[in-house]
């Protein structure tokens, strides 16, 4: 059973609306020109292929936002770094493509 969580993109800007979640805490995973087309504004770009290579620059102090664009991307990267100790892992329903919407820009 795995030990992260999925979080509605509602919650997740309500949590950057009101301080509770800083962008940093966000790992897009998505490939770069998905990333430079729409992105959350400081949220991290870690393409799922170089997850493995790039640990080190993840912060396990505070819970980590996993997005990608329609939430597939991100439940394997959930899985990853739950297998590897990894906890408050938080992956985000829908991805990029819901958040998008919410923002009233149309990513697909």
């Amino acid at each position: 059973m795995a030990n992260w969580q999925n979080v509605t993109p509602e919650a997740l800007l309500e949590g950057l609306g009101n301080g509770r979640i800083e962008p940093i805490q966000i790992i897009d995973v998505r490939e770069p020109f998905e990333w430079d087309y729409y992105h959350l504004e400081g949220s991290i770009p870690i393409p799922m292929n170089t997850i493995p290579s790039r640990l080190g620059e993840l912060d396990d102090s505070k819970t980590i936002y996993v997005i990608c664009a329609h939430g597939v991307r991100s439940v394997a990267v959930c899985d990853f770094l739950d297998e590897r100790g990894y906890g408050g892992i938080r992956n985000v329903e829908g991805g990029i493509a819901a958040v998008a919407s919410l923002k009233g820009f149309a990513y697909d």
